[in-house]
């Protein structure tokens, strides 16, 4: 135990010297503190991926329709939770929708800031979106970009939460609240045969995806031009990192349409 803390402690004193010191205001948050469990739980991931795989290979595939239904229920419901406490808090706090620093709203900021750790924590929760497909063995869905997006904004987040809990950082989660009620009510009722038909919005959610990432690098790109005391660093990674995105989901974009037209022909 001893060397894991002293491990523990060598980590985030590297974090600390390349990212300064952290936001007081989460400090004794859970698991905020270390940067170990958020490390560890996304290898735990990587290797559960890996493994299940190997398991599933010879069983078959499990249905988990109950559970599915429960978990995508969930998830909408701490989206909608989400969506609604980032609008209310940041209208309170008066916030700034072309560049809002850290400090200057106040109470608004600490509620902010609590909105964004569920945000952190649902990142860790929507691990099982992944495992789900392993035991279902819908191996065709988990993709690099699948993989990237859920270990990255796992970690991303993690960071975010220590350096930058609030002010510019509230509209990518507020945004992408609301693309998780149409993702995830989605995922919860297409696991029903007979509602198929009632979803129609399933064929828009890549382009809204798409849409809420270019949405997210213009709000992020206006505090560069119109600065406001948010950290520069902070925000060229926030829309380098959104670029990526961009380029993953428009080449699975392409991908899919492309995949009609020829079954179509």
């Amino acid at each position: 135990m001893e060397h894991l803390k002293a491990f523990d402690d060598e980590v985030n004193a590297v974090l600390d010297n390349m990212f300064g010191p952290r936001d007081s205001r989460v400090r004794g948050w859970f698991m905020l503190d270390s940067y170990l469990p958020t490390f560890s739980l996304t290898v735990l991931y990587l290797l559960l991926i890996w493994l299940g795989n190997r398991c599933m290979r010879n069983r078959p595939a499990l249905s988990l329709r109950g559970i599915l239904t429960l978990y995508n229920l969930g998830i909408t419901l701490l989206s909608a939770y989400m969506l609604a406490e980032l609008i209310l808090s940041s209208w309170e706090g008066g916030y700034n929708l072309q560049c809002q620093d850290l400090t200057s709203a106040g109470e608004a900021d600490i509620r902010v800031s609590r909105v964004l750790w569920w945000y952190y924590f649902s990142k860790l929760i929507e691990f099982l979106d992944t495992i789900f497909f392993v035991l279902r063995k819908k191996t065709s869905q988990v993709t690099f970009l699948h993989v990237y997006h859920h270990a990255s904004m796992f970690n991303i987040w993690w960071c975010v939460l220590n350096w930058i809990p609030c002010g510019q950082s509230f509209f990518g989660p507020t945004l992408n609240s609301f693309i998780h009620i149409l993702m995830y009510s989605y995922y919860g009722l297409s696991v029903f045969p007979s509602m198929h038909k009632y979803l129609w919005w399933k064929k828009y959610l890549t382009q809204a995806q798409l849409v809420q990432f270019l949405l997210t690098i213009t709000h992020t790109m206006s505090a560069v031009v119109r600065p406001c005391g948010f950290p520069l660093g902070c925000l060229i990674f926030q829309s380098s990192y959104m670029m990526t995105l961009v380029i993953l989901f428009l080449n699975f974009y392409i991908q899919v349409r492309l995949n009609s037209v020829n079954s179509e022909t």
